[in-house]
């Protein structure tokens, strides 16, 4: 049996008791980083061996952990904080043990993405989830401006070092009133989970640079269905139209003036129709 194990995103103690048991019993724990791990194992006393298994090694380790499996043995998996595989390595692992037969039985706890959610007092009906995105300053915009306009919660993580610029980014692309849930430190000491809109969020990050530290889940808001449907039909209307007669700039000024559309995102809007051009 292959066990999904989810473990503490902070709290050592928000781990179930039958994860216990089961990390207890079984004859090898996959961790992403062992020495990490070995202090949720010390609390608890457990003393089951460990292997490092990670993004780096998962490819190749894969198969011979199946074998292990194939052969009798009971092995789990932990990431270092979380439910694995949720923006943490285990889904070739997982693939592979499935196609050879193995039983893979999850084992249910902390998720940082759940967790968040449930605080935020934004609406988790609907949501979609988009892991870390990319690190690179274009890629990721494209990326915000890609989620920007869906009719669901919007989830992401983002690092401590690039939540001041993730955070500007959003802004530029949905406009100072959406409103964002930002959460770090879940379940810890200095666990904080503000929602409101995004100009009195990146004034918090910005009055103190220990606001910036720690793991984040962002969530956003989902946009107005109809509002949204009737600014992009306008948008793409006049846009192609007003490009023909005056820069980018004014052409976003004016079409933002026309549809409600954030002034920030028509300008990019417009410098990309350019461009394409």
């Amino acid at each position: 049996m292959l066990y999904i194990v989810a473990t503490p995103i902070g709290n050592l103690d928000d781990i179930t008791f039958r994860a216990i048991e089961i990390l207890k019993t079984v004859d090898l724990i996959l961790a992403e980083d062992t020495r990490h791990s070995k202090r949720l194992l010390n609390h608890y006393n457990i003393d089951t061996p460990m292997g490092a298994f990670h993004e780096h090694n998962e490819k190749s380790k894969s198969l011979d952990v199946v074998s292990e499996l194939l052969s009798g043995k009971n092995i789990a998996l932990i990431s270092d904080a979380g439910t694995p595989l949720i923006s943490d390595p285990g889904y070739v692992l997982v693939s592979e043990a499935k196609k050879a037969g193995v039983e893979v039985s999850p084992v249910p706890g902390a998720s940082a993405m759940i967790s968040a959610m449930s605080a935020s007092g934004i609406a988790s009906d609907q949501f979609s989830f988009f892991g870390f995105l990319p690190s690179k300053p274009t890629a990721r915009f494209k990326a915000i401006q890609a989620i920007s306009h869906i009719d669901q919660t919007a989830i992401f993580y983002e690092s401590p070092k690039r939540i001041l610029g993730c955070t500007k980014d959003l802004l530029t692309v949905l406009g100072d009133k959406r409103v964002v849930c930002l959460a770090k430190e879940l379940t810890k000491s200095f666990e904080t989970i503000k929602t409101d809109i995004l100009p009195n969020l990146l004034e918090y990050l910005q009055e103190d640079t220990s606001h910036q530290k720690g793991e984040f889940v962002i969530l956003i808001s989902a946009v107005d269905k109809d509002n949204k449907v009737i600014g992009e039909e306008q948008l793409d209307k006049i846009l192609p139209i007003l490009l023909t007669e005056m820069g980018a700039s004014k052409a976003a000024k004016l079409a933002a003036k026309i549809t409600g559309i954030d002034k920030k995102y028509c300008y990019q809007r417009a410098i990309n129709d350019k461009g394409e051009k």
